[in-house]
């Protein structure tokens, strides 16, 4: 599948075009609105003929504040088609934070959804639409982006040629931040085709399927899993405007959905809600014993990464929907995905699987590879990873060594090939010279019967420098003592890896693709203690 005339974002998508002009390429949930991939093709060309009006020009950063839509698809590609880099902001940040990625990144042009204005008052002021304050120096104009079709009527469907290549920057996404200032990360042309092109290989994709984007697309995980991967694969994508357990079974038969990207917590909270589909179902009369969607037998298995799935969640999904969890691993850094399990049943639950296409070893302090089933640094080479950070030559020498990216990650590889994360480098907890890993205790606390949720965290101790604090979100109906939860944990752990505070909470935060933020918990420790 792969063609040497696809250099560039531009030239695959035109090549698609070309070949697929009647197919259906992109279709909204939300309102029913639907592309050929001819059509959408012309789409994408009259919003880089508004870029162009603007006077974006290659290597101009466009920001992208927008819902999940139709048009934030297009806004992608029409930066790409002429070379321009596009910045997808995290709409659920705060105005501060909304202009430091901003400002980082010297965006030249602001695309925005209407919904998003009031928090961008607190740093632009309006003037006939918006104006940035002076420390937006870059940022020329803003443009409200609700409806392409409002948006850009007045310009043509023909798109002048642009030289642009595969090592070209495309995106500048930013990091998390959970080791600092958020980081802009540089993706190039070669790195989002190179990972389409690995996730379609792997997975097995074809002009058949239909994949369902349910991620918000300022992550790469919407932008790479579903909608890159349904480029290259000449396949369809469908955007939603966000993720819902009451409707999600619905989108998938309406759609004929064959895969979804998704994150642990949306497959425990479509099991949360399967008992609610099991009685509206039984009113109906049907005799099925599985909670399964008869007109989604078009499923073949849900794709999951960001944060790894409790084997207890990811158990209980595939007997519940007989749905199978294809649970895969990466960062921005990487474009989006460096492994995936295969996508059948040789899967092997509590992997991230095997590499797709670049390379994975397992380091420990001194750079070199450990042997088989020990711990150490996840790290990365490939074409699929990312080019640095923006103006950040440090940060990036710091990720690059010896060749190879640096993942701050901790893991190991099995005698077959298979990979297993214990857990961020940074989330470590020491207690008394002991290292103790905190997903294995959040593992277990999964277990237990009363336990919805949980998080571990390393709390200041005078005595052993660290200690372990979890958090708990208990069931509906079910209840539990810290004590109870601690001597549970006492029967499967060493005891220096067991909490000695148990908190009991109505939510753990997560960030926006579902992500623990133990940060936050730390802060939330700090004000209960």
């Amino acid at each position: 599948m792969k063609s040497k005339s696809n250099n560039n974002l531009r030239e695959l998508l035109e090549n698609r075009a070309a070949k697929h002009s009647d197919k259906t390429f992109l279709s909204s949930e939300a309102d029913g609105r639907s592309w050929t991939y001819l059509e959408f093709n012309q789409a994408v060309n009259r919003a880089a003929n508004l870029l162009l009006d603007n006077k974006i020009k290659k290597g101009d950063v466009v920001s992208l504040l927008l819902q999940n839509s139709a048009e934030y698809v297009i806004a992608y590609f029409a930066c790409f088609k002429i070379g321009a880099i596009a910045n997808p902001v995290n709409s659920l940040l705060k105005a501060k934070e909304i202009e430091y990625v901003i400002g980082d990144s010297e965006a030249k042009l602001l695309l925005v959804n209407s919904q998003f204005f009031a928090e961008l008052s607190e740093s632009s002021a309006p003037a006939g639409g918006f104006a940035p304050r002076e420390r937006l120096s870059h940022l020329q104009n803003i443009i409200q982006f609700d409806d392409e079709a409002e948006a850009t009527k007045n310009f043509s469907e023909e798109l002048e040629q642009t030289e642009i290549e595969s090592s070209d920057e495309a995106i500048i996404i930013y990091t998390s931040g959970t080791t600092g200032k958020p980081k802009g990360c540089l993706l190039t042309h070669q790195n989002l085709i190179a990972n389409a092109r690995q996730i379609t290989e792997w997975l097995g994709f074809n002009e058949n399927d239909r994949l369902l984007t349910i991620m918000p697309l300022f992550h790469m995980n919407a932008v790479s899993v579903t909608t890159m991967t349904a480029l290259y694969a000449s396949a369809s994508t469908v955007v939603s405007l966000k993720f819902s357990a009451s409707k999600f079974w619905q989108i998938v038969s309406d759609y004929k959905i064959t895969s979804f990207g998704s994150v642990a917590t949306m497959l425990s909270m479509l099991l949360a809600n399967s008992g609610q589909r099991s009685a509206v179902r039984g009113q109906s009369g049907n005799p099925k014993s599985k909670i399964q969607n008869p007109k989604s037998e078009t499923l073949r298995f849900a794709m999951c990464g960001s944060a790894p799935v409790p084997a207890e969640v990811l158990r209980k999904f595939e007997e519940t929907f007989d749905c199978l969890v294809i649970e895969g691993y990466g960062l921005s850094e990487s474009t989006c995905r460096s492994t995936f399990n295969p996508p059948n049943k040789t899967r092997r639950a509590g992997s991230c699987g095997k590499p797709i296409g670049n390379e994975m070893k397992i380091f420990d302090e001194n750079d070199k590879e450990v042997p088989i089933g020990e711990l150490g640094e996840i790290v990365l080479r490939g074409e699929n990873i990312f080019k640095g950070y923006f103006k950040n030559d440090k940060a990036t020498r710091k990720a690059f060594q010896n060749g190879w990216f640096h993942t701050g990650d901790i893991g190991y590889r099995d005698a077959d090939g298979f990979f297993y994360i214990a857990d961020r480098k940074s989330d470590m907890i020491i207690r008394g010279g002991e290292n103790i890993y905190p997903r294995e205790i959040d593992e277990l606390l999964y277990k237990h019967p009363s336990v919805e949720s949980a998080a571990v965290i390393g709390v200041a101790d005078e005595l052993y420098g660290e200690e372990v604090a979890a958090f708990v979100v208990l069931k509906k109906g079910k209840t539990a003592s810290d004590e109870d939860l601690i001597n549970f944990c006492k029967i499967h752990l060493a005891d220096y890896k067991c909490p000695k505070k148990v908190y009991f909470v109505e939510d753990i935060p997560k960030g926006a693709t579902g992500k623990l933020l133990k940060r936050e918990l730390t802060r939330i420790y700090n004000e209960l203690k």
